[in-house]
């Protein structure tokens, strides 16, 4: 029996070539995959632990203890003495302290590079880090940047960088060299600069060493210098080897590749369930068309079992075959991904290409058993072939041509209804990222619903688009009728595409409802075409709050002195330079000359600040479960106006002094007319709820009249962001530049086009769309191949209808374009059910997660993708109608 299943195979051999491709190409995106992230990962980790190792011991301040009700206490970096202790100790050769802090660094253009500024940090000879290119700085006008900063601002090795001291005066140094931090968080967000020692004290002023990196002495082992300095700095300090400090930082990566692992394996997961129903179909064609075939077998003693071990036998042949060649593809699709997905990702993959176990055997075991899984049913079929079906002439299974029962139809109508009461649920209950499980559960349901319903789809369908097609000639006519000859094997072949086109619809409307949401969000909240914010630094707040609490009177003094204009007043009393409050207000605010430059402009319509603090709230339970409340003000804007939101109650424009706007999230179940109490420096601000806005809008928190922002908060002066709206009529290019000449001299004010924010955003999600389309376009291409694989089984069993055909009249021509609009009409079906119920749940998950979402249908690409389906119907027609045609008429007609 197994000599006569090999032969089988070899006989027939061409049958096999689509679902081979089936399942190589499923199997190549899986194993492709795993070489990837394991690549990926090996790199990663080779970057952390090659810098990590090259010290034997780091020692990092300890993070104090949370107490409850407190606001959770910082690190306290490391002091020269600490320093100078651990390299006394006898078990250390060297140990060098790393200065850390941020400074300005300006682009090309003179601009502030990044919302955030870059690391400022000091590197000694006993550094992790050492130059990847170049060498580290020397002297006090050198630097050297990370390879990420360098790329971001397209400086090389040799160019002259400036940056911003901490009197915001511009500073030149020469670029010496580039460092690769690899993924170490503290550099890998906001990008680094590498400077001497004096120099990141002058223009950073850290508080402290961030790090401690030590070299033992000889004949120490790293552990023995680690326990060493880990005794010497007690309890202030975190200590490990270099080994387990690279393994720690390798671990957080690991999990990043496995997260970017999981979400490719997703898409992996969905060509494979496509491949398998390719091959179902294409094993349950087979068995039907070999029925007198098995039915010989049995007649000349084969029993049940050996004919189900047959089926099982070719499909595990052809799975493991396929699965080898899919495992060979996916290693080399790996590699490539490793060349070129590694650097557009930017991370430079310095390891050589991971082929684990996993890899392979994933690939073989996940190809292989799909295949005899998906065999199952038609090897079951084959064994109730009777063995009086050998004296029959028709080769075709009657299983395959019964109809659609009321039984079917009234399951499949009920699994709709199922689905659209999910749908119904999501609408009830609002946005809720809950819901997006719901309707994946409502379109998985619905996925069932058009297995159950496919054959009656298929028939209803056809007949409505055949009645214009039958008067287009002999050829529509009957590609119209075979259609409908056998709606359950259609059903099946167009069930794969039509997974494929419903996930690329639904994405492409989640897509685009979102860019629509977000033009309306921009447009309607923000009616302004710039934007001006300052660029955040985090070190300068944090150190600047800490000064003026615990130097309130000597800042007070400070700021009386300065208002004399006596340098010794600004220093009485204190430590604390009252001078460096300039910069660091530079930094957090805009400066008023900014907007009376840009008010004066006559190509500017409207300027308004938003100036912004938090205050407690002495009602209990207003504000959920915090303790503070954000408070807003927008100077100069025309509250309803200018600035909109949709609201729960009540107006917005009927802000005025002595009321407030909330959002409905810090509402606390309060309403228009209740009062509401805010805390503030200044005392108790007693405000009449005049509105409540909707979350996720442009208010949040409590929205005040300027009269009463300046009453609680008399120091805040200056606006944290300006909005300005051109003239009506201004040209685009003469704004531009009248914005950008008004921060000229204020090289740390970020400006924001909202035309360029639109389009940015617009860029994202295209790339995203086409990222995850050309994923997707995976399981179209499987699903094509197995249309193609239906189409040419067809035509091989309809070898003497065609052959009597051609004798009758038909054209070579003719038959082709029957077998053409046939294959059309298979893919426009499947393509089609598939658009529709991509639409569907494509609004709904945007309306799950989206508040106030504007539902969007992108019809360029959905006209697109039919396009593709048709083309798609075209290709997989070609071979089979060419087999078809080249047939002879003849032997056709006498081999049966």
């Amino acid at each position: 029996m197994l000599r006569t299943t090999l032969a089988g195979l070899r006989l027939h051999k061409s049958r096999y070539v689509t679902t081979v491709l089936a399942i190589l190409l499923g199997v190549m995106f899986i194993s492709g995959t795993m070489v990837f992230a394991d690549t990926l990962k090996a790199s990663y980790e080779e970057s952390v632990m090659g810098s990590a190792t090259g010290v034997d011991a780091i020692a990092t301040p300890a993070e104090p203890e949370y107490v409850e009700g407190e606001d959770p206490a910082e690190a306290v970096a490391f002091d020269e003495e600490q320093l100078e202790r651990v390299r006394d100790l006898p078990e250390v050769a060297s140990a060098d302290g790393m200065l850390e802090g941020r400074a300005v660094l300006l682009d090309a253009e003179g601009r502030a590079v990044g919302f955030m500024p870059p690391a400022a940090v000091s590197l000694g000879d006993a550094s992790r880090f050492s130059a990847k290119e170049g060498r580290l700085p020397e002297a006090d006008d050198e630097i050297a940047l990370a390879t990420s900063t360098a790329s971001s601002t397209g400086f090389e090795v040799g160019d002259t960088v400036t940056m911003l001291d901490a009197d915001q005066e511009k500073r030149d140094f020469t670029l010496t060299g580039l460092v690769n931090f690899g993924v170490d968080p503290n550099f890998s967000m906001a990008g680094a600069t590498v400077l001497t020692e004096n120099v990141v004290r002058e223009i950073a002023a850290p508080q402290g060493y961030s790090e401690i990196d030590v070299v033992a002495a000889e004949g120490t082992d790293d552990e023995t210098v680690a326990k060493a300095v880990e005794e010497e700095l007690g309890a202030t300090a975190e200590v490990a080897t270099g080994t387990e400090f690279g393994e720690e930082l390798a671990e957080g990566v690991g999990a990043q590749t496995e997260v970017l692992r999981i979400a490719l394996l997703l898409f992996g997961v969905i060509a494979m369930f496509v491949a398998a129903i390719v091959i179902y179909n294409t094993f349950a064609i087979l068995i039907a068309q070999r029925q007198r075939e098995l039915a010989l077998l049995r007649c000349v003693g084969a029993k049940r079992g050996q004919v189900f071990r047959s089926v099982l036998t070719e499909s595990f042949v052809v799975g493991m075959v396929s699965s080898i060649l899919g495992v060979l593809a996916g290693i080399g699709i790996g590699m490539a991904g490793a060349r070129f997905a590694g650097p557009l990702m930017g991370t430079d993959v310095t390891a050589s290409v991971v082929i684990g176990p996993g890899a392979v055997l994933s690939g073989l075991l996940l190809g292989t058993l799909m295949t005899v899984f998906s065999a199952l049913v038609p090897a079951m079929r084959a064994t109730r072939v009777a063995p009086l079906a050998a004296l029959r002439t028709s080769a075709t299974a009657s299983g395959l041509e019964k109809g659609t029962g009321w039984v079917r139809v009234v399951f499949g109508l009920l699994l709709f209804a199922v689905s659209a009461g999910l749908i119904g649920l999501t609408r009830m209950t609002g946005p809720d990222p809950a819901g997006l499980f719901i309707v994946t559960g409502a379109a998985l349901i619905a996925f069932v619903g058009v297995v159950v319903l496919g054959p009656l789809l298929v028939r209803g369908i056809v007949r409505l688009v055949g009645v214009p097609l039958r008067r287009v000639g002999v050829p529509s006519m009957l590609a119209v009728d075979n259609s409908v000859r056998n709606p359950r094997r259609a059903a099946t072949a167009m069930i794969a595409l039509t997974v494929g086109a419903t996930l690329i619809t639904g994405y492409s409307v989640v897509s685009a409802s979102l860019e629509s949401t977000l033009t309306k969000t921009l447009d309607e909240q923000f009616p302004v075409d710039y934007q001006i914010s300052p660029q955040f630094n985090p070190d300068e707040l944090t150190v600047g709050q800490e000064e003026t609490e615990t130097t309130e009177e000597g800042v007070e003094e400070g700021v009386a002195g300065t208002e004399e204009g006596t340098e010794e007043g600004a220093v009485e009393g204190t430590e604390v330079a009252v001078e460096d409050e300039e910069p660091l207000a530079e930094l957090a605010t805009i400066p008023s000359r900014v907007r009376e430059g840009l008010e004066k402009e006559s190509t500017v319509s409207k300027v308004f600040g938003v100036r912004s603090d938090s205050a407690e709230v002495a009602e209990e339970g207003v504000g959920g479960p915090l303790e503070s409340m954000p408070v807003s003000t927008y100077v100069g804007a025309d509250m309803g106006t200018d600035l909109t939101a949709d609201m729960v109650e009540g107006e917005l424009s009927d802000l005025e002094p002595g009321r407030v706007v909330l959002s409905e999230g810090y509402a606390g179940g309060m309403g228009v007319g209740d009062t509401l109490t805010l805390v503030t420096p200044e005392g108790d601000l007693e405000l009449e709820i005049a509105a409540i806005a909707e979350d996720m809008q442009s208010l949040f928190g409590a929205t005040v009249s300027e009269e009463d922002f300046v009453r609680a908060f008399p120091e805040r002066t200056q606006d944290d962001t300006l909005m300005i709206r051109g003239a009506e009529g201004a040209d685009s290019a003469e704004l531009r530049e009248a914005v950008y000449s008004a921060v000229d001299d204020h090289p740390t004010l970020q400006v924001d086009s909202v035309a360029e924010m639109k389009n940015q955003f617009s860029q994202m999600m295209d790339i995203a769309f086409y990222t995850i389309a050309a994923m997707l376009g995976l399981a179209i291409i499987i699903a094509v191949f197995g249309i193609s694989n239906t189409m040419a089984l067809s035509v091989l069993e309809r070898t003497r209808e065609s052959a009597l055909l051609r004798a009758l009249g038909l054209a070579r021509g003719q038959l082709r374009r029957m077998l053409s609009i046939e294959a059309v009409l298979l893919c426009l079906i499947g393509a089609g059910i598939g658009i529709a119920l991509g639409v569907v749940f494509g609004w709904a998950a945007a309306a799950a997660v989206l508040p106030n979402m504007v539902f969007a249908a992108p019809a360029g690409q959905i006209a697109v993708f039919i396009a593709v389906s048709v083309l798609a119907g075209l290709l997989a027609a070609v071979l089979p109608a060419r087999r078809a045609a080249g047939t002879s008429i003849t032997g056709a007609l006498a081999s049966e």
